[in-house]
């Protein structure tokens, strides 16, 4: 079985067995497909701004299930990308 280390900021080296790689690239293709589709369907959906806006809750909340302590990750990434889309999408700008 393969490891593959890495050395955390706050503790020693962490050794992840090839189980746990593949869940983990499992959880991120999860939530990347979670991310398009949610994308399209604000882009073309007739939906308010509101309906958006619980989409991207709803997705938000579904990623910090996937990644316990990954709030600010998501926040980062994804979140300007719901932004601008809402805001194109209803004008905002």
């Amino acid at each position: 079985m393969a490891t593959t280390s890495t050395t955390e900021p706050d503790g020693p080296e962490r050794k992840y067995t090839e189980a746990e790689i593949k869940e983990e690239n499992r959880r991120i293709r999860h939530l990347r497909r979670l991310v398009d589709f949610s994308m399209a369907l604000i882009a073309q959906s007739p939906m308010s701004l509101e309906e958006a806006q619980t989409v991207v809750r709803g997705v938000r909340r579904h990623a910090v299930e996937l990644f316990p302590g990954k709030e600010e990750t998501f926040d980062l990434i994804y979140t300007p990308r719901f932004r601008r889309l809402i805001a194109e999408k209803f004008q905002l700008l």
